[in-house]
């Protein structure tokens, strides 16, 4: 087997740079205690050994104290981190990269002169983050041609750049797109060539080599990037931190050209010992040595960093405890485990179930070896979701916390961006409810482990689509469903069908006359309706929700017959009569000839609104809601003429036959002539 290192590979300038300003600070020069401010650089060996050395990374500038010594990573800072850290007094080692400090000059100088600034990058990495600083924060960050689609169309002048580690080939596309969008548009070359070297390389190697091995950290910007750029060449490409991960190449005896390269932030040293080994493994091919008996016989002397498996022999409140079949047992955390909110100790912790972790100690100081399933875990999830984002499928991940633009959630350890307009279908103020519960996401980009964004919108459109496809197919007038009211108008109210929204005309919600849709429903309410009408042009639904049963003419034929006595409120008056209200909802009408014996000219003559009359139905027709009242068959009400008095007297008071005496004769009325 013939093995090819790139001819670029390992460090660039700027990270070599750093890196030894970093191990050259003498700690007798400062006053006080030694820190980068973030990783130095994307490599687990060199922060160990600096580490080792006490210099610690810090995130937060409040930890510092004043004389402290602070180093600045390669990957620069925006202006107001150096303010802050001057008004803190502490000592300044600045390790830039000369690259990236060009960038910060070309955006201060153009956002001076009112230009709006793009930052071609990922968002979340440190590099863009601080050019950003640069401009007050005011950039646009686009990483792809999609976002770059998505800006809106304006008249102002125009200034990208681009992350020092991003591909040229990427950064020309999306630069076409942005010209489409601004007045005016003027792009500067900040691709670092260190990086355009390794790239071409790495891509001229990938496309000759049976196999390729990129060395560097997985949370290496560029090193995912010759991962990517390697991996579409050549299928057979691996991404390791170490040596110690090479026993993941397999029919290693059957390559003949295996290549080599490395991100800028790999030491040598590292690739030294990486190619140490590979040569090791081509010695052991000749020797005609089997490679899986090779990786058989790797376990048999565990290493840090190694995966291994093993059996679950028993936990306790801290520890779960795995036979390795090894000299000495694995312990994982029980911390491990419990931050899945499904985890249930006696289902998955059972006795002799197979179980993979990372080695992280050999030995923990009681003799046993330490384990990670966490970080076993993070592989593991990365490469599912991996094939999740290709094959377009959906993943359940945990919600873990609420951040500036939308919810971060978990899968595995890996974490999932959801910005806000993802996180639902409509807009949520309050995304707090959703931490800790358990969430579908569709995966949308995936530039490399930091960089992971996932939609829940996607999906909830797609599942609404499919049951509303499915709706219009089947639905008819007369089917009954059950939905949530959505919102409420004037006019009635909206129910979500499930992917189909219907409307409950204001007519439809009572048999009783209402001014709002709110005195009956409220947002939220789950309502069963029956479909009342059907329009599948417009794709509209008309839904009925008052029942039969509730209708107060319903069977009015059996509570009401013709010729029963009974008592009403006088409701109102019209020319021709007066409704009187039986019942709520019900109302019979009183013909004005029905009132009284007497001739009138309208109901108010004799009645009033409010009045409680007796009638006799005369009348019931259930189909057109009619019911016929007679007063005047109980008690009729006559007018009251001047002089005269009233007709409705007291019972006693009327006499019981005609007895009127005639007092006066003809004699007397031919006198009273005269």
């Amino acid at each position: 087997m013939e093995i090819i290192v790139a001819r670029y590979s390992g460090f660039c300038f700027g990270v070599d740079k750093a890196v030894k300003t970093a191990f050259n600070v003498q700690f007798d020069q400062c006053d006080g205690r030694v820190f980068t401010l973030g990783e130095l650089i994307h490599n687990a060996q060199v922060i160990e050994a600096l580490n080792k050395k006490g210099i610690q990374a810090i995130n937060d500038i409040d930890e510092l104290r004043e004389n402290d010594c602070v180093i600045i990573r390669a990957h620069g800072i925006g202006r107001h981190v150096y303010e802050m850290l001057r008004e803190r007094n502490v000592r300044i080692i600045d390790a830039t990269c000369p690259y990236v400090k060009r960038i910060h000059e070309i955006v201060r100088e153009k956002h001076d002169e009112g230009y709006q600034i793009v930052i071609v990058g990922d968002p979340t990495h440190p590099e863009v983050i601080g050019i950003n600083g640069w401009c007050d924060g005011k950039a646009l960050i686009v990483s792809d041609e999609k976002e770059a689609e998505e800006l809106a169309c304006s008249d102002a002048r125009m200034c990208a750049v681009a992350q020092t580690t991003f591909r040229r080939s990427k950064y020309d596309a999306i630069f076409e797109t942005l010209k489409k969008k601004f007045a005016f548009a003027l792009k500067f070359d900040t691709i670092c060539n260190a990086t355009v070297q390794r790239q071409s390389e790495a891509a001229r190697l990938s496309k000759v080599a049976d196999a390729m091995v990129v060395i560097g950290g997985r949370n290496s910007s560029n090193t995912q990037k010759l991962y990517e750029i390697c991996r579409q060449n050549c299928p057979q490409t691996y991404l390791i931190e170490n040596a110690s991960e090479l026993p993941s190449l397999k029919n290693i005896k059957n390559l003949k050209t295996v290549g080599i390269t490395a991100g800028a932030s790999t030491p040598d040293w590292v690739i030294k010992e990486v190619i140490f080994h590979m040569e090791d493994m081509t010695k052991r091919q000749e020797g005609e040595i089997d490679f899986s008996k090779a990786l058989e016989e790797s376990f048999t002397e565990i290493k840090n960093n190694d995966i291994v498996k093993g059996k679950i022999i028993g936990y306790n409140t801290t520890d779960v405890f795995v036979d390795l079949g090894y000299k000495a047992d694995g312990i994982i955390p029980m911390d491990e485990f419990i931050d899945d909110p499904d985890f249930d100790p006696e289902r998955d912790l059972k006795p002799g179930t197979e179980i993979e972790a990372i080695v992280t100690k050999l030995n923990d100081g009681e003799g046993n070896v330490a384990l990670s399933k966490k970080r076993m875990d993070a592989i593991r999830g990365f490469e599912e979701l991996e094939n999740a984002f290709k094959n377009e499928q959906p993943v359940e991940a945990i919600a873990k916390e609420v951040v500036k633009g939308g919810l971060v959630a978990e899968y595995k350890g890996i974490r999932i961006f959801i910005p806000a307009s993802q996180v639902s279908d409509k807009y949520v103020k309050d995304l707090s409810p959703y931490v800790g519960k358990k969430i579908k996401v569709k995966i949308t980009e995936m530039a490399n482990k930091r960089r992971i964004v996932g939609s829940c919108r996607v999906l909830i459109e797609e599942e609404k689509n499919k049951k509303a496809e499915a709706f219009w197919n089947e639905v008819e007038e007369g089917k009954e469903y059950t939905g949530t009211v959505k919102s409420l108008t004037k006019f009635g109210a909206f129910v979500d069908l499930g992917g189909v929204d219907g409307l409950i005309h204001i007519s439809e919600l009572s048999w009783k006359k209402i001014d709002d849709p709110s005195e009956v429903l409220k947002v939220g309410d789950k309502v069963t309706v029956r479909v009342i009408g059907v329009d599948r042009e417009k794709k509209k639904i008309s839904l009925g929700y008052r029942k039969a049963e509730d209708n107060p003419w319903y069977k009015i034929e059996e509570k009401y017959h013709v010729g029963d006595i009974v008592t009403g409120t006088i409701k109102r008056m019209v020319p021709f009569g007066a409704f009187v209200e039986l019942e709520e909802g019900v109302e019979g009408l009183v013909h004005i000839s029905q009132i009284s014996n007497a001739r009138i000219a309208k109901p108010d003559e004799v009645l009033s609104v409010g009045q409680t009359v007796e009638m006799k139905v005369m009348e019931v027709n259930p189909e057109i809601k009619k019911i016929s009242l007679s007063i005047k068959e109980v008690k009729p009400i006559d007018p009251v003429r001047e002089g005269e008095e009233p007709a409705e007297t007291a019972e006693e008071d009327l006499p019981t036959e005609h007895t009127e005496e005639m007092s006066t004769t003809i004699g007397d009325l031919l006198n009273e002539k005269k």
